[in-house]
Order: structure tokens, then sequence, then C-alpha cells
């Protein structure tokens, strides 16, 4: 098991990044006008003070959990985005970061719940908010450029959906 001393600051400061990354490519793939968005980017919140149920068992997973509750916050990106577009290629190039440096450093089994962790982040921020239609009539959970998208963060981060 790896713990937060196992991780250079940059490193780690790419793991605390990682679940609002996830969320993010999500965001991109499908704008929700501005509460949608406040509503998928809480839900990534919620999952880093809550942890799931990996975070009982992966030592990764409570040690990032840990700094979040001790207010322990990453850095803003210091990328210029100008299109959701860029947003949502940062994003998946960040997963794909995550999982490299996951395979590099951290056992099979742990690196593969913080990956299936992150993909449960973006999977939250893409039920957190229902997609089309009007004042919710003909709405969905998921809209089919969010579920592309959580296809594409499975992908970057080589897990099976």
């Amino acid at each position: 098991m790896t713990t937060k001393a196992d991780y250079t600051a940059e490193e780690w400061e790419l793991l605390m990044k990682a679940p609002f990354m996830a969320g993010m490519a999500v965001v991109a793939a499908s704008p929700s006008g501005p509460i949608g968005v406040v509503k998928e980017m809480f839900a990534v919140g919620r999952v880093l003070v809550e942890g799931s149920g990996e975070s009982s068992t992966n030592e990764l997973i409570s040690a990032l959990v840990s700094d979040v509750k001790a207010g322990h916050r990453p850095a803003a990106s210091t990328e210029s985005i100008s299109s959701v577009e860029e947003a949502k290629d940062l994003a998946l190039r960040a997963c794909r970061e995550v999982a490299a440096l996951l395979a590099r450093k951290a056992p099979a089994a742990e690196a593969e719940g913080f990956k299936r962790w992150l993909l449960t982040a973006a999977q939250r921020v893409a039920e957190a908010s229902k997609e089309g239609g009007f004042l919710g009539i003909g709405s969905v959970r998921i809209s089919d450029a969010e579920q592309a998208a959580l296809g594409e963060i499975a992908g970057a981060l080589g897990v099976a959906t």
C-alpha cells in the first residue's frame, strides 16, 4: 500500500486534483447551465468528503480524503482554457497522467481501486443534475454526451466501465 509519503508534492497535487478533473470532463461534455454545473461540482465535493466504500480498504483514497477533511485543497489549474473542448481535453489528460503515475507507484489493486473511485466521482457528477427537457419534463439522469464522457474517462484511466 502507498501513502502520501510515497509521492512527491507534485504527484500528490495531481492525485488531489484527479476527482475534480474527472468531474470536469463530464461537466464539459454536457454543460447543464449555471445551477446544474454547481450541483455537479458539489457532487465531486461530496465524494471527497464522504470517501466511498473503496476508501475503507484503499489507503491512498483514505489519505486523500483525510487531506481534504483537514482543509487541504489542490491549487487551481494555471492553464488557460478557452472552450469546453479544451477543458475536457485537459481533464482527460490529467486522468491519463494519474493512471500512469499509479501504474509506476501503487500496487495494482490499490491503483485499480483509486481509478474506480475516480470513475465513481465522475458518475456522481453525471447523475447530479438532470439533462434536457423543460422544467424537468422529458429530462434524463445522464445525457448521451455525459455517458460518452464516462467512457472516455474510463478509457483514460484504463478501467472497464
